[in-house]
């Protein structure tokens, strides 16, 4: 993604930075929407007509008793009132609204950059990428809705979850990287080829534990066990491959998932520790290798709290936190990874 870089960039950065920001709140709220239970309580994908609430009490009672036709409102929320409806719709109401303003907050400056002709010639194709991943992000969300908006399951997909996550963090790295592209002069930038190697395979194995972390939300495998730092009295725990089949132990036995999660937070720990002290000498990178370090210890430790706290739900205020580290770690790693770009 090759493009110029000047003074007159000042306003685009801005605009994407805010981009930034807009999408870590839009993954928070998803975070919200999860742990709330929130995800299937509008059971229709109205992309225009969807931003405005019910707006009377009949329209209220129609989106309540099409919420009733499912499994969860049948199994698990039996006892819901309207009050309660209203409430989770809320959360998944401002979950889609603020992806649309994420939306207008993009179409709009680009089109006022466009007239104005403050764009590079560039800059328009990864613009244009960036609206298309926007889109494809609403597409992914809205099929993995549909996953649960039936009688069988109780919870959306936890497959199609870990997606639709890893699908908004790519986004977000997408506009971080882009917005780094345009605001970094190159002489901040230092070619280490070592230190951007081991930052590459941080960031792969970052990605990975990403979707674990979705499939420890979307399988509530957090209540599984609640004990650290062994897992339930065991450091090899039973039940780990009870089928026999590593590809369905490793993607759907909570266990397994849990195991895997824990594993890999200790190696990114030694994996980023390791990256810290390579990249000792490289002044530049001064700030982001102590915050990469802080950012990795804190998700560990807020890891714990999550497990400790957990009885038979999963707390929420830690739980939100422990993501938003993770989003910020992975943040941090590519800032990391763009400083030693050759």
């Amino acid at each position: 993604m090759e493009m110029q870089q000047n003074k007159g960039n000042r306003a685009i950065v801005i605009w994407l930075f805010t981009g930034v920001v807009m999408i870590i709140v839009q993954v928070l709220l998803g975070g919200i929407t999860r742990l709330t239970g929130s995800g299937l309580s509008i059971t229709e994908w109205k992309p225009i007509l969807g931003a405005l609430p019910p707006m009377n009490e009949a329209a209220w009672q129609d989106a309540f008793a099409k919420y009733q036709e499912i499994g969860q409102a049948k199994v698990i929320n039996s006892h819901f009132t309207l009050a309660d409806f209203k409430w989770i719709y809320f959360w998944e109401w401002l979950h889609r609204n603020w992806a649309r303003l994420i939306g207008i907050v993009f179409a709009i400056p680009f089109i006022y950059f466009i007239v104005k002709k403050k764009i590079h010639r560039s800059m328009i194709n990864p613009m244009i990428v960036l609206f298309l991943l926007g889109g494809l992000q609403g597409a992914i969300g809205w099929i993995m809705v549909k996953s649960g908006l039936n009688e069988e399951n109780l919870y959306v997909s936890h497959i199609r979850l870990a997606i639709h996550f890893i699908a908004a963090l790519g986004l977000l790295w997408y506009t971080l990287w882009f917005a780094l592209k345009l605001s970094v002069p190159p002489q901040n930038i230092t070619p280490a080829p070592a230190a951007r190697k081991l930052s590459s395979w941080i960031l792969g194995l970052l990605v990975i534990q990403l979707i674990y972390g979705a499939f420890m939300a979307g399988l509530h495998a957090a209540l599984a066990a609640n004990t650290w730092p062994d897992i339930n009295g065991m450091w090899w725990p039973e039940g780990m491959f009870p089928t026999g089949k590593f590809w369905d132990a490793v993607t759907h036995n909570k266990i397994t998932i849990h195991f895997i999660h824990r594993g890999i937070a200790y190696l990114l720990t030694l994996l980023i520790a390791i990256w810290f002290l390579k990249t000792a000498r490289l002044p530049r990178l001064a700030g982001v290798r102590m915050l990469a370090l802080l950012t990795v210890l804190l998700q560990v430790f807020l890891g714990v709290l999550v497990l400790l706290n957990t009885r038979t739900a999963i707390p929420l205020g830690f739980a939100l936190a422990h993501q938003f580290t993770g989003m910020a770690l992975l943040m941090v790693m590519v800032w990391g990874r763009f400083l030693t770009c050759a």
